[in-house]
């Protein structure tokens, strides 16, 4: 009944719209189509006054209902960030004024040099001068802003600190790996044909493969390995040695304002200092449920959507606190006496084997 009543609404809609429409058309015959264009013009310029102020007025009170639900009104939590703010209100302050000024003009153009009785249009084919100012001044802006983007970049992708925590992030579907070096300060080697999902998720070399012509590598034996919370150090630069292991993912860091695209074969890096802990951002905030997040930021697969992981900021005493408590990965799967080999690998293989078929189909 309620459809019924919907559908006999719409069309009494559109037979009052079209009886509108006629019977205009007819008013038209009747006046004469020129006073009826004159009327139209003088209408459609008042029109688009109204339309200049509705939209400003829009864009005003978007502002004041969603700011608040953005990242800006918080401050950066790193040192790289506060740069990428800077670099981001200032474009925002260029685009915003450039806009308003375009917007109104086309606008009020409208309605001031609407069609009146004695006014003539002026027309010109070309103007040498205006071509180079509107192609000059914008190319001159948007030049200097990529510069400026392309040095932070740089700062973010190149050398970090020599104090630096080092670490490796890992995405998979739908989740993410983090490596810490042992007490040697040195990452093992890995080899993703040795990978087992439930003790060896990264293919760290544990043990001989004439197989593969692997050798069992000491120096990942102490190494730690994590998923899904991943800690950091305030005050710390901390290096992040990003890789894949399926298909491309991205490591977005949105309160850092950081991201980096994660390729299987190609590590990427980039490296930021922290600024506040997590529960110093929970002050600054007022949101006692405040955590730093860790996302993909790139398509990746069905459960995309739920590839998150969080970001502990600490001091160095809480650092190393958590870290004394944890168990090399090696030590964990001795313990469990289920060192893999490369025939456990096989599941894993084969799932990114089928992953990669379908992609490739796809992109046919």
């Amino acid at each position: 009944m309620t459809m019924f009543l919907i559908i006999t609404v719409v069309v009494l809609v559109f037979l009052v719209i079209f009886q509108v429409a006629k019977a205009s058309e007819y008013v038209s015959i009747l006046k004469g189509e020129e006073v009826t264009r004159k009327q139209t013009n003088k209408i459609n310029a008042f029109l688009m006054l109204g339309f200049m102020i509705a939209g400003f007025i829009g864009v005003w009170y978007c502002n004041e209902v969603l700011y608040h639900k953005t990242l800006l009104p918080f401050p950066a939590a790193s040192d790289h960030g506060e740069k990428i703010d800077e670099m981001l209100w200032v474009t925002i302050w260029i685009t915003g004024a450039v806009f308003i000024v375009t917007q109104f003009l086309l606008f009020w153009f409208a309605f001031k040099y609407q069609e009146k009785e004695g006014r003539k249009i002026f027309y010109f084919v070309h103007s040498t001068k205006l071509e180079i100012l509107w192609t000059s001044v914008p190319a001159i802006v948007l030049a200097v802003l990529i510069v400026v983007g392309l040095k932070h970049w740089f700062a973010i992708t190149g050398d970090a600190p020599k104090n630096a925590l080092e670490v490796e992030v890992v995405g998979k579907q739908f989740s993410w790996i983090f490596r810490y070096k042992g007490k040697d300060n040195v990452f093992g080697k890995k080899y993703y044909k040795v990978i087992d999902e439930a003790t060896n998720p990264l293919g760290l070399i544990w043990k001989d493969n004439k197989e593969l012509g692997l050798k069992d590598d000491k120096k990942s034996h102490d190494d730690i390995v994590v998923q899904q919370t991943i800690y950091v150090v305030k005050n710390r630069p901390v290096k992040l040695i990003i890789g894949s292991r399926d298909v491309v993912h991205d490591v977005g860091l949105p309160h850092f304002r950081m991201k980096m695209d994660a390729v299987p074969g190609t590590p990427t890096t980039m490296w930021f200092t922290p600024k506040y802990t997590t529960k110093e951002m929970k002050e600054i905030t007022k949101n006692p449920n405040f955590v730093y997040e860790i996302s993909c930021d790139q398509m990746c697969g069905n459960g995309h959507y739920s590839m998150k992981g969080t970001i502990e900021v600490v001091t160095q005493a809480e650092f190393n606190a958590w870290l004394a408590g944890l168990t090399p990965a090696y030590k964990s799967a001795m313990a469990n006496n289920a060192i893999p080999n490369s025939k456990n690998a096989e599941p894993v293989m084969a799932a990114a084997a089928s992953i990669n078929n379908k992609l490739i189909a796809q992109s046919k």
